[in-house]
């Protein structure tokens, strides 16, 4: 089970992501969400995710304002594995970015009626979330019994460590992103719930494959 820990403000956020398990950290520059970083902040907090966590953690930069090529040139200064193209970016915006930036990700809700095959728009990784992103919302996961992407593709929308299992469980995803589930106010990390959401996505995953581990 991937997991993906979003919206982190401070290197403090990072680090503990990092060593709870997750596989992605993930910094959001947006002029809507309070869990926007300005350039200098998401300069210093990449730079940091590249000095101080495993090269198997991957940071993602998240955009859902910002011009498709000019998030792509952003991407590329910041020197991040990933883009996360949030919302209504449309196939001609991934093919502008892609030739700045290659690695992809397409975040999108039911709502837009998108194209849920992953990689439809060139991305590698494919996101669904609520319709109101960033919001805690959690939506109707029956909605995708007739639109279930395969391969690698992540949940999110309304996730918190008490809820994620049963969201696997129902979901089937890939993978797990979670931001608003792991804060004490809107914006501010609680390092307790990021390890504890870690540690659910993971005994979710465990459980889901029949894996038995050991007691303590």
């Amino acid at each position: 089970m991937f997991v993906k820990v979003c919206g982190l403000a401070t290197p403090a956020d990072i680090d503990v992501a990092a060593e709870a398990g997750a596989d992605a950290v993930g910094l959001v520059i947006s002029g809507t969400s309070v869990r926007g970083l300005d350039r200098d902040t998401a300069v210093r907090l990449a730079a940091h995710a590249r000095a101080h966590t495993p090269a198997h953690v991957l940071s993602v930069l998240v955009v859902n304002d910002t011009p498709a090529a000019d998030a792509a040139a952003l991407a590329r200064a910041l020197d991040v594995d990933a883009l996360q193209l949030h919302g209504r970016y449309d196939r001609d915006d991934f093919t502008a970015a892609a030739r700045v930036f290659p690695r992809l990700w397409r975040a999108t809700s039911l709502k837009e009626r998108p194209d849920t095959r992953v990689g439809a728009y060139g991305e590698e990784v494919l996101l669904l979330d609520s319709p109101r992103a960033g919001s805690g919302a959690r939506w109707d996961l029956s909605l995708l019994d007739t639109a279930r992407p395969e391969g690698t593709w992540l949940l999110a929308g309304g996730l918190a460590p008490g809820n994620v299992a049963e969201a696997i469980d129902r979901a089937r995803p890939w993978g797990v992103d979670v931001s608003s589930g792991v804060e004490s106010a809107p914006g501010v990390k609680d390092h307790a719930l990021i390890r504890d959401f870690v540690a659910a996505a993971r005994a979710a995953d465990a459980d889901a494959r029949g894996v038995v581990r050991p007691s303590r």
